[in-house]
């Protein structure tokens, strides 16, 4: 090194100047890092948005007749008329009070008759029974 002490100064102020330099290229290049590792998430799942776009305009689309799976109602008028009268009163109802419903005798067949149906539209998942011999429609 140089004894001269203005240029002893001027090298001191050019290492001083070398090292505040590599600290700020130190500094950018870990942001550069940084965006890098950004960018490249962004374009992964830009992709995968693309992706997701081709597959869906790909797929067919459902027919018009698709919609909810509605249990089969037995095809016997009493089995429609069982269902308004369930309907119309509102409430939970007993096989007994649905033949009186039904303009029925009560009798012990119609009872067993009607008892009959409603279990097998409660077995159809079309009624439900929240207590035994009490029957309802479910709730939508």
């Amino acid at each position: 090194m140089s004894d001269n002490p203005q240029v002893k100064a001027i090298l001191e102020h050019i290492e001083t100047r070398e090292r505040e330099l590599a600290d700020q290229a130190g500094q950018f290049r870990a942001r550069i890092e940084e965006l890098t590792r950004q960018l490249v998430e962004l374009d992964a799942e830009s992709e995968n948005l693309r992706i997701t776009r081709k597959t869906l305009l790909t797929l067919p689309l459902p027919s018009p007749s698709t919609g909810p799976d509605r249990p089969d109602i037995p095809d016997h008028p009493a089995y429609q008329q069982i269902l308004t009268a369930l309907t119309d009163a509102g409430r939970p109802i007993r096989a007994r009070d649905l033949c009186q419903a039904l303009d029925l005798p009560i009798l012990p067949k119609n009872t067993e008759g009607i008892r009959c149906k409603l279990k097998r539209l409660v077995s159809r998942g079309i009624l439900i029974e929240p207590e035994p011999g009490l029957f309802a429609r479910p709730c939508a």
